[in-house]
């Protein structure tokens, strides 16, 4: 006996068009189209997962060499004098500190130069 899987099918379909709601035109109508947009949605959104992080390491990175700047140094000689010295803080915490605090960022620049 041959089974057409309606309630299945129907189930499946409602599901995909849900995630699809918010596209443009057919894309969020058609259950076809909304197939294919779903599938390259959820690969951007793996992808940029991983990317995320990159980009904020990169973000500090770029907080941190500008405010070294402003104090008279540069973000490899600022990153080597810390390790010298033995302060163990990670890129977060010092484009953090960079920006909300700046006194104590200068206060660390001052004592990884000497």
């Amino acid at each position: 006996m041959r089974v057409k899987g309606g309630f299945t099918n129907r189930r499946r379909h409602k599901k995909v068009l849900k995630r699809a709601s918010g596209s443009y035109s057919a894309n969020s109508r058609c259950y076809t189209h909304a197939v294919e947009k779903n599938d390259r949605a959820l690969a951007y959104a793996y992808r940029h997962r991983r990317m995320k992080k990159r980009e904020f390491r990169a973000l500090w990175n770029q907080r941190i060499n500008a405010a070294a700047r402003l104090n008279g140094t540069t973000y490899s000689r600022l990153l080597g004098g810390l390790a010298k010295v033995g302060i163990q803080l990670n890129r977060k915490v010092l484009a953090d500190m960079a920006v909300v605090d700046a006194p104590a960022f200068t206060a660390l620049c001052k004592h990884a130069i000497a």
